[in-house]
């Protein structure tokens, strides 16, 4: 078996960057600084990433089994699109701007 250090690469540095600054990094910091033993955070934010990114990859692998990977792309960019639709929404609102001025 090959290994693919390219892939490898663009994979740490995609995941890397969007871990930055996340709300698993902030709860990691928040819970390392209020223990008396940072090296277990540190395992258990670490074992936590692990198990996250292999269900991730299972799943990916899996459902590219049921639907090409050109559709999967799409419905990921669909999601992430009304996600942010909605968060831009939320914000934009009558609601959020009264809230925000009292």
């Amino acid at each position: 078996m090959e290994i693919d250090w390219q892939l490898i690469g663009v994979t740490f540095a995609t995941v890397f960057i969007a871990e930055i600054g996340d709300k698993s990094q902030l709860a990691a910091i928040a819970i390392g600084g209020s223990s008396k033993h940072p090296k277990a955070v540190f395992f258990g934010s670490v074992a936590a990433l692990i198990l996250a990114s292999a269900i991730g990859v299972l799943a990916g692998g899996s459902i590219t089994v049921l639907f090409p990977p050109r559709i999967l792309k799409g419905l990921a960019a669909l999601g992430f699109f009304i996600m942010a639709g909605r968060l831009l929404w939320s914000n934009l609102s009558p609601v959020a701007t009264t809230a925000i001025e009292e």
